[in-house]
C-alpha cells in the first residue's frame, strides 16, 4: 500500500522532494502540495497529479495525507511539526528542526510525550547521513581503519549565499549540516566550540563570509569547519578524518575527469541538488520504508535536531563574544 504524502513548501528543496517521491521513491504517492505561492503550489502539484493548496495546516489534516514533508521556511518548522505530532502523522522536517533552541525543545518535549516510547513520528532531514561518500567515511572511522580519529576537517563552499540571511543564518542554515555530521561520524557529542572569521569577502556585505569554526567532541577530537557561501567557483563539499595511522576523505564531487584543450580537470555543480541527489533519494526511501514497515527509521531524530541547534547557539554566542570558546551543555 502506497504512503500518501503531503509536501509543505514548493521552493527548490520542496520541489526536489516532490519529484523524488513521485518518480524514484517506491511506495510513495504525493497527494497534496502546500505553498504560500498558490501558483507555484498548483504548478508542482499538477506535475505529479496532486492537489495544490495554500494552507499547510489544511494539508496536515487531510484524510488523504498519511505523512508530511516540511520544506518551508525555517521559521515555520516548529509550528508545522507540532501540528503533525498532534495529528499523529509521521513528518520529515528539513533542517533545522526549528529556528531556535527553545522551539526545538518544545517540539522534542511534545513529540516524546505523544509517542510515549513508541515509534517516533519526527525525523530531521540531515541527508548527509545517507550520502554514499559520508556513509563510507563513517564506516572507515568506525572500523578504525585509519586508527583512532584525531582531527576532522570540513569545508562547505557554495557559489553564492541565498537572498536575505545574516552571519547567524550561515550557522543555523548551512553549518548546521556539519554540526550534525561531525558527532555522527565520530559517535561523540560536541562539548565546546569557538567561532572565527577572516576579513569579509568583497562579494557580500550582509554577513561575515567566510566563517571558520572550531569544534571539540567529548572524545577529544578537534574538528575545523569552514563555511564560504560566496566562494563563486562552485558547490564544493569536503570532509577529511585524520587518524593515528592514516587519513580518509571524501572523493567527491566527481566521478570523471576530463582532458580537453590543454586542460585536465572536472566541473562543479552550481548547488546542492545534483551533489546530494543520491542522499536525498536514499533518505526518502528509508523514511517511506520505515512508515510502510511500522518501524523506527535510521534518519536523524528530533533529539539529533535539538542537539545540532544547541551547538549552533553556542557558536552564535562565540560569534558575539569575540570568538571565545563556549561550552556546549547537553539539552537532555
Amino acid at each position: 500500500m502506497s504512503v500518501r504524502v503531503g509536501v509543505i513548501g514548493a521552493g527548490v528543496m520542496g520541489a526536489d522532494h516532490i519529484r523524488n517521491l513521485h518518480s524514484v521513491v517506491p511506495g510513495a504517492t504525493v497527494t497534496a502540495v502546500a505553498d504560500v505561492d498558490a501558483t507555484r503550489a498548483a504548478g508542482l502539484a499538477a506535475e505529479v497529479g496532486a492537489d495544490g493548496i495554500i494552507d499547510p495546516y489544511a494539508l496536515i489534516s487531510r484524510t488523504d495525507v498519511d505523512a508530511v514533508v516540511v520544506a518551508s521556511h525555517d521559521s515555520t518548522h516548529a509550528e508545522l511539526v507540532l501540528a503533525c505530532i498532534e495529528a499523529r502523522k509521521p513528518v520529515l522536517c528539513e533542517k533545522p528542526l526549528a529556528a531556535t533552541v527553545a522551539e526545538c525543545s518544545t517540539v522534542v518535549r511534545a513529540h516524546e510525550a505523544a509517542i510515549s516510547g513508541g515509534i517516533p513520528l519526527v525525523t530531521v532531514g540531515f541527508m548527509r547521513r545517507f550520502d554514499p561518500g559520508y556513509v563510507e567515511l563513517k564506516h572507515t572511522v568506525s572500523s578504525r581503519a585509519v586508527g583512532d580519529p584525531l582531527i576532522v576537517h570540513c569545508s562547505s563552499r557554495t557559489v553564492t549565499s541565498g537572498p536575505g540571511g545574516d552571519s547567524e543564518a550561515t550557522i543555523t542554515n548551512s553549518a548546521i549540516h556539519e554540526l550534525d555530521t561531525v558527532p555522527w561520524l565520530l559517535d561523540s557529542p560536541v562539548v565546546e566550540v569557538s567561532w572565527h572569521a577572516t576579513r569579509a569577502s568583497q562579494r557580500t556585505a550582509h554577513r561575515r563570509d567566510p566563517q571558520f569554526m572550531l569544534i571539540r567532541t567529548e572524545s577529544g577530537v578537534l574538528a575545523t569547519v569552514e563555511l564560504f557561501l560566496n566562494a563563486g567557483y562552485g558547490y564544493d563539499i569536503r570532509c577529511e578524518v585524520v587518524g593515528e595511522d592514516g587519513a580518509s576523505r571524501l572523493a567527491e564531487p566527481v566521478r570523471t575527469l576530463t582532458d580537453h584543450a590543454l586542460q585536465h580537470g572536472h566541473s562543479y555543480s552550481k548547488d546542492w541538488v545534483p551533489r546530494f541527489a543520491d542522499a536525498y533519494r536514499l533518505q526518502l526511501g528509508e523514511w517511506i520504508g520505515s512508515i510502510t514497515e511500522g518501524r523506527t527509521s535510521t534518519l536523524a531524530s528530533a533529539r539529533d535536531g535539538l542537539q545540532a541547534s544547541v551547538v549552533a547557539q553556542a557558536l552564535i554566542t562565540s560569534m558575539h563574544s569575540g570568538g571565545r570558546t563556549v561550552a556546549v551543555e547537553s539539552p537532555f
